[in-house]
């Protein structure tokens, strides 16, 4: 075997720069997921026909096709179509967002079904308005079992946000390449990075752990 990591050395401020700019799309992307996720959601529970078809139909489609093929699309398509210049990050948001969305949803929609009929049911004999019960009392119960499910999208998401390098989105995986490019070397560059998604996954799934154990604590009380 022939590594060498010192070669490496100068590029490493580089590479972890990448930490951030990969963390900042994902989460951006996360949270138009959630937003898009819940509304779909909602729409498949209690929407009318037209609504809960589309809802049923957007997931299909999103769950239903690659994502890389979905992230091509908008990188390329939207400036073909419209002219429009878009910049990697805001495909790369727009196309992990959107099919997001569609896992979230069905996350989301499982976990209100999965709340106790009997509070819907009280709510309503009590005259609490959709809305509210919605937000006061179905959401929060249904976050608690979904919540597994939820992290585990995200550090699907986190893994999955290699792909953007494929548009020249400067992410970690990106920058391995471009690291490797200049050291003739491949290898070092990106067992590097390999082992940066691994923490950020470790660490992830750590506070999830922490957050699910402080809201059974919360129920115990």
């Amino acid at each position: 075997m022939n590594l060498d990591f010192t070669q490496m050395t100068p590029y490493i401020p580089y590479m972890l720069e990448g930490i951030w700019v990969t963390l900042k799309f994902v989460a951006v992307a996360l949270l138009i997921g959630a937003l898009i996720g819940t509304i779909l959601a909602l729409f498949k529970i209690s929407g009318p026909a037209p609504l809960r078809a589309f809802a049923v139909a957007y997931t299909s489609i999103f769950r239903g096709t690659p994502l890389i093929l979905q992230l091509m699309l908008i990188y390329f398509a939207v400036p073909q179509l419209t002219g429009y210049d878009i910049t990697p990050f805001l495909s790369a948001i727009t196309a992990f967002g959107l099919n997001s969305a569609a896992y979230i949803s069905e996350i989301i929609r499982a976990g209100i079904q999965a709340v106790d009929k009997g509070q819907v049911e009280a709510a309503q004999a009590l005259g609490v308005p959709y809305r509210a019960m919605m937000k006061d009392i179905i959401l929060p119960q249904a976050f608690k079992n979904i919540l597994p499910a939820l992290m585990n999208e995200v550090i699907t998401l986190t893994k999955e946000s290699a792909l953007v390098s494929t548009i020249g989105y400067l992410d970690l995986m990106r920058r391995a390449q471009v690291v490797g490019a200049s050291m003739y070397r491949q290898f070092e560059p990106l067992l590097f990075v390999g082992l940066i998604y691994w923490v950020l996954v470790m660490i992830l799934t750590l506070i999830g752990r922490k957050i699910e154990r402080r809201l059974k604590a919360s129920d115990i009380r």
